[in-house]
């Protein structure tokens, strides 16, 4: 094993690796014997493609030239598609109207021309029974102050001039989650209202569900469950239509399954705790479509709850609620994208620490389950091969470390991992310290080639799941209200400090980086604290001020708990803004930004630059034409991983390896 300095490994994990025949994985649905699945493909230019693979292992794609299935509600879409018999209902990104899309490829609008382009976005379909219309989410954008979210249903049948949808229900600032009962009797929905996000509280809504030849109709809408300080997921009917749902309601805040009683439309404020698991049975709801849990046709409940940092997959049995969840043994760290066939089988994505998301079907989840015999599953659409040998790769080891005002903090530490290079005794690796996005979000328990990337080349890493990120129950998650730039601050520093206080890392090379909200932790870590002497901020926020005015609804209000309620709260919002404190920085910052960035828009990143340019701190700045809020492109992506490796050897004084495009920095 050669001896080389801490981050001038040689490294089969290039930026070239990173986007080589990558995709990003979204989804399934089982359709008869058939699975689906989405492909973000950044060598398509960030286009998600459909995927059938049929019962012989055949995989085709299936939307037409010029299609990409991908929503822009509440910015971060999701939800996007749907398959029912064969025929695929996706809104496409180009004029985000829905279309319908036959056996043979061909697509046809099911919604009208908007107003102005992509005025009018869908998400969250779901088809109503008899196929002859779909409901789902409509997000209107014209003349109101701000767009107007409502539910809405689609007729499926083409016309030559689609007819403009049936409102089903609207008056909430948001809606999502709608579900239709197995009867077809019943609808189910959550909606919230500013300043809450879904994930501070919202509220579980059931109408009866009517029709005639002028469309669907809902009767008596009423609120069922959830409410100030309770925040709802994924409702969902079981089989024989009785109405689940996930809430935080219990005892300790954890997000957990609860039912009504008895099939049919629920008697409001009767749920009841399903499980008692302290995790989490959901992820706070940034995108939609999201799938923690499903029914097999037997009825029993097949759910991801994460813990420690990780995702656990476990059953709870129809026939034996009292044993409680059962938790099955896979080589897996994380879940996602549960859903159901009619044969039995569970399709979900699966990954790990060691490996790529990949979809895979669990034969007979419940037997195994009772039976606590060995697992089995299939692999139906694996993850690429990369060619590289186990050994590359960093594990992370789970980390409890003490923080500001006695709390316990979170991390996922990863050690620098070489088979071929090892650091001297004398030295320490640099650390890159990963503030994640949201805020209200966490680490993912899954394998970051972005991660590996430094990890490889002798970085030390920690992903930290600062004070408000999830996992942890609802009182961590509420943390952060009123303190976002300090507790998530604080964690950074502690997560730094404890890992030099071990001798893992060098004091003198701690290195914070983050995207979006994470950029924000970084950018406020280099202005207002001295541990770190260098940052990598992505797309991240400078001012929260003009975050207030100029961000999109679904977030708009997102900063009254996490800063206070603005324009009342100015004072605390420029005494948090890195912008404003530019006197604060001393060490050298590179920043990425998307140019059409409607979340974070490009003025923050510019105007940061600007600033610490004229105090003379050596800044990196580069911006991507047709990139919006986190990059899809494989040219970006591929720039993005050189520029930052290149920046940081220059900060800390080492050659790389590999010869990469050099970027400029002014005064370094």
């Amino acid at each position: 094993m050669v001896e080389a300095p801490y981050g001038s490994w040689p490294s089969p994990v290039t930026a070239e690796l990173l986007v080589a025949s990558t995709v990003g994985l979204g989804g399934p649905a089982v359709d008869g014997d058939d699975v689906w699945w989405s492909e973000l493909r950044p060598a398509e230019g960030g286009r998600v493609q459909l995927v059938r693979r049929g019962p012989d292992g055949t995989a085709v794609d299936v939307l037409p030239e010029g299609l990409s299935a991908r929503t822009r509600v509440h910015e971060y879409g999701g939800g996007a598609w749907l398959v029912a018999d064969g025929v695929a209902y996706a809104t496409s990104f180009a004029d985000q109207r829905v279309y319908r899309i036959g056996a043979g490829g061909d697509a046809v609008a099911l919604t009208p021309t908007p107003d102005a382009p992509s005025a009018d976005r869908y998400a969250d379909l779901r088809l109503l029974p008899g196929g002859d219309w779909l409901v789902c989410v409509r997000e209107r954008h014209g003349e109101a102050a701000e767009a107007v979210n409502e539910l809405v249903a689609v007729s499926t049948s083409p016309t030559e001039v689609p007819d403009e949808p049936v409102v089903l229900w609207s008056g909430a600032d948001f809606v999502s989650n709608p579900r239709v009962s197995p009867d077809g009797s019943c609808l189910s929905w959550l909606a919230w209202n500013h300043p809450d996000m879904p994930w501070d509280a919202n509220t579980l809504w059931v109408a009866d569900l009517v029709g005639d030849l002028g469309g669907p109709e809902l009767i008596d809408a009423e609120p069922v469950a959830g409410g100030a300080g309770v925040s709802v997921a994924q409702p969902e009917w079981s089989p024989s239509g009785v109405l689940h749902l996930v809430s935080d309601a219990g005892e300790g805040g954890f997000w957990n399954l609860w039912s009504f009683a008895a099939p049919g439309r629920p008697v409001a404020g009767t749920a009841e705790a399903r499980t008692r698991v302290a995790g989490e049975l959901a992820q706070p709801q940034w995108v939609f479509g999201q799938s923690w849990l499903c029914f097999t046709p037997a009825g029993d409940v097949v759910g991801c709850w994460r813990f420690d940092g990780i995702d656990h997959l476990g059953v709870l049995g129809h026939d034996d609620p009292e044993a409680g969840v059962r938790w099955l043994d896979l080589p897996f760290t994380s879940f996602d994208g549960l859903t159901a066939g009619d044969d039995g089988r569970v399709v979900l994505l699966a990954s790990s620490f060691t490996s790529e998301a990949e979809v895979i079907a669990l034969q007979n989840p419940a037997g195994d389950a009772r039976s606590s015999g060995l697992v089995q599953f299939e692999v139906l659409r694996p993850g690429r091969d990369l060619g590289i040998e186990p050994s590359w790769w960093s594990v992370p080891e789970p980390l409890d470390f003490p923080s500001a005002d006695g709390r316990v903090a979170h991390a996922l530490y990863y050690p620098p991992t070489s088979p071929t290079h090892r650091g001297s005794s004398s030295e320490r690796p640099p650390l890159l310290v990963l503030s994640h996005g949201g805020p209200t979000a966490a680490a993912r328990p899954q394998r970051n080639l972005a991660v590996q990337a430094f990890t490889s080349r002798g970085w030390a890493v920690a992903d930290v799941n600062y004070a408000g990120s999830t996992g942890y129950g609802r009182p961590y998650r509420r943390l952060l209200d009123g303190a976002w730039g300090i507790a998530d601050v604080q964690d950074c520093e502690a997560a730094a400090a404890h890992l030099v206080a071990r001798g893992d890392v060098d004091g003198d090379r701690l290195a914070i980086k983050g995207g979006s909200a994470g950029g924000f932790t970084t950018l406020c870590a280099l202005a207002f604290g001295e541990t770190f002497t260098a940052g990598s901020s992505h797309y991240g926020v400078a001012d929260l001020e003009a975050l207030a005015r100029d961000t999109h609804k679904f977030e708009s209000r997102y900063l009254d708990s996490l800063v206070g309620p603005w324009p009342e709260g100015r004072a605390t919002y420029e005494a948090r803004s890195p912008i404003h404190h530019v006197d604060g920085f001393a060490c050298p910052v590179i920043v990425f930004q998307g140019l059409e960035d409607a979340v974070v828009p490009p003025d923050q990143s510019e105007r940061i630059v600007d600033a610490l340019r004229s105090k003379g701190i050596p800044v990196a700045y580069l911006a991507f034409e047709g990139e919006q809020h986190g990059f899809r492109r494989a040219e970006t992506i591929r720039r993005v991983v050189d520029a930052e490796q290149y920046f940081f050897s220059r900060v800390f004084g080492f050659e790389l390896a590999e010869a990469v495009e050099p970027v400029p920095i002014n005064d370094l």
